[in-house]
This record gives structure tokens, sequence and C-alpha cells, in this order.
């Protein structure tokens, strides 16, 4: 039952704090609960932050940058 209840809260809240963990290698259950202490030290603002960091990760695919290949020092050829 809690993990469906945790699945369906996932795909409602942009997966935010999940991709946190992922990344920090942190449980994602103490990424909500330090977000939720922070937002009530800091009266609610950190709740813009987690807005803007949702719209980043449902768009992200336009903020990747594109590598360009670059040739090693060995591989420039003489004009």
């Amino acid at each position: 039952m809690i993990q469906k209840i945790t699945s369906w809260f996932e795909q409602q809240t942009f997966g935010v704090c999940s991709w946190w963990g992922k990344k920090l290698g942190i449980s994602t259950t103490k990424i909500r609960m330090y977000f939720i202490y922070i937002s009530f030290f800091a009266a609610g603002s950190p709740i813009i932050l987690y807005f803007i960091m949702a719209f980043i990760l449902e768009h992200k695919h336009y903020f990747k940058l594109k590598k360009s290949k670059r040739n090693s020092v060995w591989e420039i050829e003489e004009v």
C-alpha cells in the first residue's frame, strides 16, 4: 500500500526529489524531509525553487548542451 502511494506521489510531483536522490546517492525520503524543513524555516520560498527544478526536469532535453567532437592535440592537421 505504501509503495502504491509513493509511486503515485512521485508521478504527480514531477520526480524532483527522486532525481536529486539518484544524483546525490541520498534517500528520497530524506530529501523530501529536508525540503519540508527548509520550507518551514524560509517561509515557503523553496517552493519556487522546486517549481523551477520541475520545469527544467520536464524540459531537460531542451537544456542539454551539444558536445562538439574535438580532435586531440595529436590529430591536428597542418594547413
